[in-house]
């Protein structure tokens, strides 16, 4: 029997992973054994894909406002999302923003909550950040770096950008102007001088170290390790046991670009596929304009088959179609 393996990311604002999962499941045919799971890259939604929240800690907002935030704690072992405590749609979008004060005290805060109640290993994932601070508020909150050395402090993300770089590279989608962007710049400059000397950690030219406005360095400085976000979830849902012997494995984003063959979602499912020697459709919500992909996979842009209202409107319905197309259903 051929068997189809879906494995989606959410559709932000229109779709959630597990909606098109089921649709894509749903559209196989008779004679095909169809399985799949909600996937992340490590950014929003991965507490939704592990399981969703079972803690709730009030901390304090990317702007000093209280936020309720929930995390996960599974015996041992916690699961935090920035964006819950340090997240730019709590502020209303970049356009509420206060890019030059927003900082990540609230995702220290959850941290140190999470040792509070026994965990030692802290999985942090990174992204949709109100932030530029470098860390700096998240290390205020935190226990001192001896006590964070009996932690396993994990820096789920899988951005590339170098500390300094973190404000001009995402600034602007947190309401930086280009005054804003060179004082962030420069504060970041500082502080890895300052990490340097504290910590004698140098995160000037670690990878991925400015990654949610920096946080990624300053948690590296208090000794964390990064690690892919999407390999961790991954590797939590077994995922490469679903892949093992599948036929056709069908995935998805909201949008296709350069970035997502570079550690998201996307790119990622099919650097597993490819080991296994099996197809790729990736059906997403849009996709750049003469963007190059392996040779292993098949793009299908919602958008561009369907129109942007279709998509935007339908988009689990309209997986359900390219899939069944697809399988000839």
């Amino acid at each position: 029997m051929p068997r189809l393996v879906a494995a989606f990311d959410k559709f932000r604002g229109t779709a959630t992973a597990q909606e098109l999962v089921d649709a894509a499941i749903g559209a196989a045919p008779r004679g095909w054994d169809a399985v799949g799971t909600p996937l992340a890259d490590g950014g929003e939604g991965s507490l939704d894909v592990i399981g969703g929240v079972n803690k709730t800690t009030l901390v304090t907002g990317p702007l000093g406002d209280p936020v309720s935030a929930g995390w996960r704690l599974e015996g041992r072992t916690a699961y935090i999302e920035m964006a819950a405590a340090s997240g730019l749609m709590l502020v209303g979008g970049a356009e509420h923003n206060d890019p030059l004060s927003a900082d990540t005290l609230g995702t220290g805060e959850l941290i140190t909550q999470a040792i509070e109640l026994g965990a030692r290993t802290v999985n942090v994932f990174l992204g949709g950040s109100a932030t530029t601070d470098g860390g700096f508020g998240a290390i205020r909150a935190m226990p001192p770096r001896p006590r964070m050395k009996e932690v396993d402090l994990v820096v789920a993300c899988d951005v590339q950008t170098r500390f300094v770089d973190a404000a001009a590279v995402f600034g602007p989608q947190k309401g930086a102007t280009r005054a804003q962007v060179k004082l962030l710049t420069r504060r970041l400059e500082r502080l890895v001088q300052m990490y340097r000397d504290d910590y004698g950690v140098d995160v000037s030219e670690m990878v991925g170290a400015g990654a949610a406005g920096g946080l990624a360095g300053g948690l590296f400085a208090m000794g964390g390790r990064a690690e892919s976000g999407f390999e961790l979830l991954a590797e939590r849902l077994a995922f490469g046991d679903m892949v093992e012997g599948a036929d056709l494995l069908v995935t998805g984003e909201g949008r296709l670009d350069a970035t997502s063959f570079d550690g998201k979602l996307v790119g990622g499912v099919a650097e597993w596929a490819a080991d296994e020697n099996v197809p790729v459709l990736a059906v997403v919500g849009q996709c750049d304009a003469g963007l190059e992909t392996p040779d292993h996979v098949e793009v299908v842009s919602l958008s561009d088959r369907f129109g942007a209202e279709r998509a935007m409107a339908e988009p689990a319905a309209l997986v359900a179609d390219v899939v069944a197309e697809r399988l000839g259903a």
